[in-house]
Parts: structure tokens; sequence; C-alpha cells
């Protein structure tokens, strides 16, 4: 290991969790980060396989019936987030332990026309919705005689879209006249009036809006009003085990239709049953249907960036972790993600790309050929990195 200057510390390698001398997290402190953790909730109309989409990701636990509303409270849980990159480092290391990031998962019960005017589960739908920082559509595709419903996913896409932008248009106008009534006394707000103006045009139309074409700029400076529509997207199309081997005709027309949009085809009804069986049943079952790994892995790596989350990694013998941080992160601010003391006292970074500290064998190894670049305060790490960090507090 390189030497700690005067009055400098290293982030030294355990395992991975580089720490200086630092105290351990007071149970206060861990409920705090699993309330920080990225949430996603699954939207969409009763049957579409919600709760199923659940049962895939936690291995069960959600109850899942052919009727509207089985699900009245909104089910949570947790995912890890499939690495192979986190895998390869943990081999390299001989880790004893290989920690995975996560987000959280919310099976909200089914949305129904009417809802914005307290139809089905109403506004005890719309204040869950409003809790999860993005929305993955799940829209049926899969044709169930038993399972009644439409099974065209741009019904379901109509229904739900409209039914989230009447829900936002009640609120829009509601600020739009609060800030309205404020304008005289500061000139300052005539940019948002003029902004929630085009808002509820757009909302009154069943256009939500994050396909109203607005930019960056108005989407941030609408995130204060909390409105359902402005929230990231992405789709999951439920198919039938008959359904497998034609995903890309079938998800063509949602694709164009949400143009931009992650689509992600799966089969939910099996990706439930092989989440609860032995890890070499589920194996030989994914890939006798010629499913490989299954869907799922893709379906959160989408959903992990959709949410604007990427990792950097570190790694030694007790253990290789993934840190979960926001895209366009700094070195201090990334280091802030394990413990504020790195970011408060950050010095420098020493990075490499996941895929070289591979190919030289070893940290030490890497160093010796230069390939462990020293980095500072500016630095915008990137997804994939290997980090160790030196901190002064």
């Amino acid at each position: 290991m390189l030497g700690i200057g005067r009055g400098e510390r290293r982030f030294r390698r355990r395992g991975g969790v580089h720490v200086g001398h630092v105290r351990h997290r007071t149970r206060s402190e861990i409920g705090s980060l699993d309330r920080a953790m990225e949430r996603f909730g699954f939207v969409g109309l009763p049957n579409a396989g919600k709760s199923s989409l659940y049962n895939a990701l936690a291995g069960g636990g959600a109850h899942a019936a052919p009727y509207a509303f089985a699900t009245t409270d909104p089910n949570v849980g947790v995912a890890k987030v499939p690495d192979h990159r986190l895998d390869a480092l943990s081999e390299m290391s001989q880790s004893k332990q290989t920690i995975h990031a996560a987000v959280q998962f919310t099976d909200i019960g089914g949305l129904v026309e009417g809802a914005s005017q307290g139809e089905g589960l109403g506004n005890a739908f719309l204040s869950h919705i409003r809790e999860v920082d993005a929305i993955v559509f799940v829209l049926r595709a899969f044709g169930d005689d038993d399972v009644p419903g439409p099974q065209d996913p741009l019904e379901h896409l109509r229904v739900v879209e409209i039914e989230l932008a009447l829900a936002d248009l009640a609120s829009a106008e509601k600020a739009r006249d609060k800030i309205q009534r404020m304008l005289k006394g500061d000139a300052s707000l005539k940019r948002t009036v003029d902004l929630l103006d085009k808002v509820v045009d757009t909302l009154g139309e069943g256009t939500p809006l994050s396909r109203a074409g607005l930019d960056d700029d108005a989407r941030n400076d609408l995130k204060e009003f909390f409105f359902l529509t402005n929230k990231p997207v992405m789709a999951v199309l439920n198919i039938g085990e008959d359904q497998i081997g034609d995903e890309a005709a079938i998800a063509a027309p949602l694709r164009e239709e949400l143009a931009g949009a992650e689509v992600v085809p799966l089969s939910v009804q099996l990706e439930a049953e092989a989440a609860v069986m032995a890890q070499e049943d589920r194996q030989e079952m994914l890939e006798a249907l010629g499913l490989g790994d299954g869907a799922v892995p893709a379906f959160l790596t989408s959903a992990y960036h959709m949410l604007g989350l990427r990792t950097y990694l570190t790694t030694g013998e007790k253990e290789s972790r993934a840190w979960t941080f926001r895209a366009s992160s700094t070195a201090p601010e990334a280091a802030g993600v394990i413990h504020t003391d790195f970011q408060r006292g950050f010095i420098r970074a020493e990075t490499i790309q996941w895929d070289e500290l591979v190919a030289a064998g070893s940290w030490a190894a890497a160093r010796d050929v230069g390939k462990v670049r020293s980095e500072g305060k500016d630095y915008i790490v990137r997804d994939g990195d290997v980090m160790e960090f030196r901190f002064n507090v």
C-alpha cells in the first residue's frame, strides 16, 4: 500500500469496504439509508401481472389472484441489481462476501378508469404512487379466458396514462391558481405560472408530462409539484408462455408509442415460478424455455439506470461491493455514499475501470503497469470505476 502522509487517512481496503477511522452507523442512520433507497412502483390495470412481477423479484410474498383489487395495500420489497463486473472482481479478489447494489420496488393495487375521481382504490392508489421515484407500467399482452380484462397493452397504457394525467391536472390547476395570486407581489413567479399554464393545457389533452416534449430544465422545475406523470417511466410487457420467441414483434407497437422509454418483454408468471425454485432447477427451466438467465436481470438493470443510478465498485479479500451514486457525481460526492467523513475530508481518489483491473489480476499489479489513476475533486466518476479514497478529517 502507499504510505499515509501526515494528517492524512487512507481509505484503506478492508475487504473492499475501505474505512478510515469512522464510527459505526447508528440504528437511526441505517433507517435513513433505507428510506433514501430509490424506489420504483408497478402501475397497471387489475390482472396485468404486478403482483406476479413482485414475486419474480422478491421470490414470493405478494398475493396474486385473477380478480381486481387482490392487492389493496402496497407490497414493498428490495431486489439486488445483477452485476457481472462485481462478480468478476469478487472472483479475482477471492472475496468472502459479495454485496450488490439494490433498489426498492412497490406493488401498488390496480388502477381503473375513474381512479382520479375516486373509483377503485382511488385516492389510496394515487397517494401510494406519489411516494415512488419512478414508474414501471406493467402492461398485459397475454390472453387467458380465466383472467378478465383487455389484453391489448396499448389499451392498458391509454387508461393508465389518462388517469394519471387527470390526477395531475387537478393538482396543476390548484398550484397555478395559488401562484397566480402570489404573482402581484413577486414578478419572478411569472415564469412558473407560464410553465404551469403549459402543463395544464398538456394534461387537459390527456398527455402525460413524460411525453410532452418538455426540456430537462422544465422537468426539473416541475419536480417541486410532485406530478405523477413527471416521473421517469419504463414498461414491462407481460407476455404468455406461448408468446416466447415473438417478443420483438409483440413489443414493437408499444416501443413506437413510448419512444425513448425502455420496454422489457417478460413472461411474468414464468419468472415468478422460477424465482421460488432452487437455483439448479430454476436455471434448467429457464434454459429449457430458451430464456437463458431470464428477463428479470435485464429488467432490474434497466430500472436502476432509469432512476439515474450508476455503480462504482470496491474489492478486497473481505468483500467486493457495489456502491450506488447519481450519474455525473464528482469523486467526493461518490465517496460520501460510503460515509460523510470521506466526502468532507476528501483528498483524492485512486481509480481504475473494472475490466482493466480484472485483466491486471490485482490492484498492485495494475498500479505497477500505470493503470491506476489519481483523481481530484473535479473528477466525474464513471459507471464501473473501482475506487480507493484518501481523506483527512
